[in-house]
């Protein structure tokens, strides 16, 4: 399943669909990288593993991408490949990913966080899961 932005304002929109919630965030995480960088351009060298606790999805989806931010930041890696798996509004993940090589990814813009600006985790009639916000540039 594919993922998107969206055009808001100064910032951006990300967009992640998926035949399963998981899928969907993990597009979503897709859609995130793809702010930054072209994300095939990124290589599956090291796990990253994630965990997330929430009181319900839409707060879990800007949770699961703050985490990713803060993993950026603090190991300068970028994440090009994601596993999500959901137990009761709790997350589990893995990102694999590489250090930051500015020449060979060329990163457009840093990400500041995941906003809750047009935040849903939804079912739509095709029986597809979408789940988006906008995020900080």
């Amino acid at each position: 399943m594919p993922w998107e932005h969206f055009p808001h304002g100064a910032d951006i929109g990300v967009r992640g669909i998926g035949a399963t919630p998981g899928e969907a965030f993990e597009q979503a995480a897709l859609a995130l990288t793809g702010v930054i960088t072209e994300p095939s351009r990124v290589a599956a060298r090291t796990a990253v593993e994630i965990r997330c606790e929430a009181p319900d999805d839409e707060l879990l989806l800007a949770d699961w991408l703050n985490a990713l931010v803060y993993e950026m930041g603090t190991r300068n890696m970028l994440f090009g490949r994601f596993a999500v798996g959901f137990n009761d509004h709790r997350l589990t993940a893995t990102a694999w990913g590489e250090p930051v090589d500015r020449e060979r990814h060329r990163p457009a813009v840093e990400v500041k966080g995941a906003t809750y600006t047009a935040l849903s985790v939804a079912r739509r009639d095709d029986g597809s899961w979408i789940a988006q916000c906008v995020v900080d540039v």
